[in-house]
């Protein structure tokens, strides 16, 4: 059984992971309306992926006889500049959740919820994956030039991500 701070704290991250998925999803939809389809695909992927995660930690709350509350999801911006402006944001993103998960983590060591704790180190791993993704998206978005017509061959590349 979950303690009332681990499953409210666990409550917060399902909403976070939403709130990710939603912000992937509306850099998706720009990123359609400036004809970079690759790039759209590759970000509605990891929209995709940011639901997956709040449903992991969903289910995990009701497995341990939890009480899912879900709370309002805060609509993200909606206009960017650039693709490159995109992925900086997408690279802080990605690193401030690896920072709540060790908070979770944190806690579940403070509390001693041993199943928590396991459960969690997927989330650990799986962000050290999302950040060196972002990283290298953004590397190569420096190296091409951030220019709508050098992003062509990375724009290709990216909608390969299945």
């Amino acid at each position: 059984m979950l303690s009332k701070t681990m499953e409210e704290a666990l409550n917060r991250q399902v909403n976070r992971e939403l709130y990710s998925s939603y912000l992937y999803l509306g850099m998706s939809a720009w990123f359609e309306s400036v004809n970079l389809k690759g790039f759209a695909d590759w970000m509605m992927v990891q929209s995709g992926e940011e639901r997956a995660h709040a449903m992991k930690l969903y289910d995990y709350i009701i497995a341990r006889q939890g009480k899912v509350v879900l709370d309002a999801i805060e609509a993200p911006r909606a206009k960017w500049t650039s693709a490159g402006k995109i992925f900086d944001e997408v690279y802080a993103h990605e690193q401030k959740v690896t920072g709540m998960i060790n908070n979770l983590v944190d806690l579940a060591i403070k509390e001693k919820d041993h199943a928590t704790f396991e459960m969690l180190q997927w989330f650990v791993k799986e962000q050290v994956e999302e950040e060196a993704n972002a990283a290298l998206i953004v590397d190569k978005i420096k190296t091409v030039g951030d220019i709508p017509g050098h992003l062509l061959c990375l724009d290709h590349e990216l909608s390969k991500r299945k």
